[in-house]
Formats: structure tokens, sequence, C-alpha cells
């Protein structure tokens, strides 16, 4: 429980930051949003279903992505203007960051849920169903960018942050892709051992 409460209050602390003063407060609505969704999600489910350790620490990590990203825009990120600059990078990649802690972090979530809830019984099937629910998330995701360009206009170029870059979507459904690929091979066995301690 303790490490619960840190996390949380870590989170509180960095969205009070987050909300000082951000480069654009629209997109810093609807960038933090997700992350404040989850852990009111989280926070009124825990009682019916608590995660891991790991996934926790892995939301925690995913809700910093999202609320850094909120604050700055994911296109200004300064610590990715100097890595732009460092390997003469034609934009600020924060993004395909973000997006593959997209991928990387739901699969876990889902993992453990089909898991612990015996939804499925093969190792082969619930990692193919795994990487396609972390896929469905990160093209959601992107219909939702898409939608709020749409209605906002210029309004909304930053949340979509392509940043002239055409293969944008199509792009960021891939590091989603990677990310929840590479969440199952490196960090299964150590999930398993967590789910089989809450047993």
């Amino acid at each position: 429980m303790k490490l619960i409460y840190t996390l949380l209050t870590l989170i509180i602390v960095l969205l009070i930051w987050s909300a000082i003063n951000p480069f654009e407060h629209f997109t810093w609505f609807l960038e933090v949003l997700p992350a404040v969704s989850g852990v009111l999600i989280l926070a009124f489910t825990f009682n019916r279903f608590r995660f891991t350790n790991l996934v926790y620490i892995l939301i925690f990590l995913h809700c910093v992505v999202l609320i850094i990203g909120g604050h700055y825009t994911y296109a200004e990120v300064p610590l990715f203007d100097y890595i732009q600059e460092v390997f003469s990078q034609s934009r600020n990649n924060y993004d395909k960051l973000g997006h593959f802690a997209q991928g990387f972090v739901p699969a876990m979530i889902a993992r453990e849920i089909l898991i612990r809830k015996q939804v499925v019984n093969s190792n082969s099937w619930l990692n193919f169903i795994v990487v396609c629910i972390a896929m469905a998330i990160s093209v959601t995701y992107e219909f939702i960018e898409w939608f709020i360009s749409l209605q906002t206009g210029e309004g909304g170029d930053s949340f979509l942050g392509t940043q002239g870059y055409i293969w944008d979507t199509q792009s960021d459904m891939l590091y989603a892709t990677i990310g929840a690929i590479c969440a199952l091979i490196f960090l299964s066995k150590i999930h398993n051992k967590q789910i089989e301690s809450l047993n």
C-alpha cells in the first residue's frame, strides 16, 4: 500500500507542476486527461481488483510521460529538443516515446487482467491477444486525435503533433505495437512471478 500512496502522491505533485504555465492550456488538458482518467478508474476499482506492483509502477511511468508531454506539448519537450540536435534528427521525437509507452503499459495491464480473470489459457494466444488489444488502443487514440483536430482546427494541432511528418499516425501505431511486443518479451517472467505471489 505504501508504494501505491507514494506513486499517487508523485502523480499529484507532477500534475500540479504541469498545470503551472503550460505551453498551451488546451493541449495540456487533452494530454493529461488520459492519465487523470486512468488514475480515477484505478482508484474506483482498487478494492475489487488490485494490480501487481509492476503494473502500478508502469502506469505511473506512463502518467509521467503524458503529464510532461502535456506541460510542454509533445513537440517541445526540452530533453528531446537536445536529443534532436545532438543526433541531427528532423523532429522532436518525444511523441514516439509516448506511443511506445502507449503500447508497452496497456499490454501489461491487459496481460494481467486476462491471466487473473482466466480469460485465455494458452500462452501463445495470450501474447497475440495482448498485442491486438494494445494495437486497438493505439488505433482508437489516433481516431480521437484526428477527430479533435478536425473539430478544433489549429487548436488541436499541438495535440496531433505530426510536426509535418506525413507518416506520423502510422509510425505512432507502429511504436505502440513495438512497445507491446517489448513488454511481453522483457517483462512476462517478472510479471508471472508477481501474479503468482498474489495467490
